[in-house]
């Protein structure tokens, strides 16, 4: 039997149980939230003890929160039973840390999705984060995919934009009334073209939108933070310049913050001429046993290696690990 909201009764039921969306919240969700890289074994299997020294290579690198998996950690080459071991090898690895740990939970549907939730709700993560279901074909699946799992906890969803079906679109109007019926889904991951317009519109329903995030490996950072948005979520090998660069703008040092932008921007523009750069600057940095991925066959030659080194020069004296 379905209630107003698209759930079933049980689901109705368990939301009905948990504690008020209210309390309070542990740990700020606004700065770089890094999308972990998941790291493999030359036999292409998750490497978990790489996973969790992830965890203490990006602490020290000062970040402000670490999500996996999303779409930077390879989620679509994961199965169910290395989702479900790398968000217990993390929720261990991250206690007693400084960062807000934020576990992905989507699914192809919203059963699916639950079964993450629930799992990753055991583990007492500081929040979850959601992309909308692949197997969606109307808006209204959206809304009830993520109205469940708001019923699942009461930490923070991020809900992303990007990630679900290739034409269908999660709308702004859409957000926002979720954001106000279940509090706990005021929190955007906006990737979705036009990201500034639709980033601008989410600010304007502001305090039921609580923080907007982007992605896009914080290409638009700088222009992002100056229009008051709350984070970004780019991928992990180059962590510490990210947080270089949110802290030289928030203590106000921004043509410092810009110089530093401009150089980081050499290497992400160099990364999309030459795949498997963010991998490469991984293992030279001591983090990966490998630069392998599911997703793509890397083998970069002696001149691309050159390449990435010289312009990863200019950006050692910024590293914090």
């Amino acid at each position: 039997m379905a209630n107003r909201t698209g759930w079933n009764r049980r689901e109705f039921l368990a939301a009905a149980m948990l504690p008020a969306y209210a309390a309070p919240q542990a740990k700020p969700m606004r700065g770089i939230f890094v999308i972990m890289m998941t790291p493999y074994t030359p036999a292409l299997e998750v490497d978990y003890e790489t996973l969790g020294r992830e965890v203490d290579f990006l602490d020290r690198c000062g970040v402000h929160g670490m999500v996996w998996p999303q779409l930077a950690s390879e989620v679509g080459s994961l199965k169910r039973e290395e989702r479900l071991r790398g968000m217990e090898v993390l929720a261990k690895a991250a206690k007693g840390k400084r960062p807000a740990l934020v576990l992905g939970v989507q699914g192809g549907d919203k059963d699916e999705a639950l079964l993450y939730a629930k799992r990753a709700e055991e583990l007492e993560p500081d929040a979850f984060i959601a992309m909308p279901p692949k197997k969606a074909s109307r808006v209204e699946e959206f809304r009830d995919y993520y109205a469940a799992l708001a019923g699942t906890t009461r930490r923070p969803i991020f809900m992303q934009t990007t990630g679900g079906p290739p034409k269908l679109t999660p709308p702004v109007e859409m957000i926002v009334a979720l954001a106000r019926e279940f509090p706990n889904l005021g929190y955007v991951k906006e990737e979705a073209q036009p990201v500034i317009e639709r980033m601008r519109e989410l600010a304007r329903s502001r305090p039921a939108i609580r923080a907007i995030f982007s992605g896009n490996g914080g290409r638009a950072m700088l222009h992002e933070m100056r229009l008051g948005f709350d984070g970004t979520m780019p991928g992990s090998p180059l962590t510490d310049l990210y947080v270089g660069i949110w802290d030289l703008y928030q203590s106000n040092r921004r043509d410092e913050a810009r110089d530093l932008f401009a150089k980081l921007n050499l290497l992400l523009t160099l990364s999309q001429e030459i795949p498997g750069t963010l991998q490469y600057i991984f293992h030279k940095r001591g983090v990966t046993k490998t630069v392998l991925s599911r997703q793509r066959k890397i083998a970069l030659d002696k001149e691309q290696m050159e390449e990435i080194d010289f312009q990863l020069a200019v950006l050692a004296p910024y590293f914090r690990a």
